[in-house]
């Protein structure tokens, strides 16, 4: 009766998944995962769009300007990435989807290769990962998603397009570390430059409208304060004089950039 019981009960949970992530109207990957040393490496990033799309997604790159259509629904997209599990003599990989707020979707099963060349290992470790993925059978189920102002300072929205019609979902709370390091300050709320931060394992991803990242940053001990990096430039980003100021070197001079960002 126990084992009929947890039979339904995973059932259950496996159907409520397989709606979720059924409102997600398609998926942004980027060029560069964690472990690889330069984008599109192996041509992971490429196998990876092409999987997804095997498996239904609609998919972009992360450098890629979006269609209006996502202009204020960033929330209707996945962000996938793949990660790597260090094993001894075994390449593993899986896939995590993760949402607008920077929480964890879905995570794949993990793929194995014993190959011992990195490019035919990360492509059969892969293909192994997006097994599970395909199973879910995802297809779009037509719902508008529309970005929220929510009390952690996630991306505000943008304009709706047309006159749609909306269903808002109820915001995800960031990790609480996250939320309780930084202030909820911008430079210049009606910037048409603003950067919106995501929630990172080491800090936050700042992105555009687009979305596209453009700055990565990595919490010091300091909470107004993190070690930053922008078009391969590692500087710093500091709160000033209720600014955000990102300071690099450049020819052994000190630049100082004005970063408009909602936290």
């Amino acid at each position: 009766m126990k084992t009929k019981f947890l039979l339904v009960l995973l059932l259950i949970s496996s159907f409520s998944f397989a709606q979720s992530i059924n409102d997600y109207k398609a998926v942004i990957v980027p060029l560069k995962f964690d472990f690889l040393k330069s984008e599109n490496q192996y041509r992971l990033a490429t196998l990876t769009k092409y999987y997804l799309q095997q498996a239904g997604f609609t998919v972009y790159y992360s450098n890629e300007e979006l269609p209006q259509e996502y202009y204020g629904h960033r929330c209707s997209l996945l962000n996938a990435d793949v990660v790597k599990d260090n094993a001894f003599l075994t390449t593993k990989l899986f896939v995590v989807f993760k949402d607008c707020y920077g929480k964890t979707v879905y995570t794949s099963e993990t793929g194995k290769s014993k190959i011992k060349e990195y490019e035919p290992a990360y492509k059969e470790a892969l293909e192994g990962a997006f097994v599970s993925i395909k199973e879910l059978n995802y297809q779009y189920n037509g719902k508008v998603t529309k970005d929220e102002v929510v009390a952690n300072g996630m991306p505000p929205k943008a304009a709706a397009n047309g006159n749609q019609s909306v269903v808002t979902t109820a915001p995800v709370a960031a990790p609480a570390v996250a939320v309780a390091r930084v202030p909820m300050i911008s430079s210049n709320s009606n910037s048409a430059n603003m950067l919106y931060a995501q929630p990172t394992e080491t800090g936050y991803q700042l992105i555009d409208k687009t979305p596209k990242v453009v700055m990565k940053l990595m919490k010091t001990s300091q909470p107004n304060s993190f070690i930053a990096v922008k078009d391969g430039v590692q500087g710093s980003l500091n709160l000033k004089d209720n600014k955000w100021i990102f300071e690099y070197y450049k020819d052994d001079k000190l630049i100082s950039e004005t970063i408009d960002v909602k936290f």
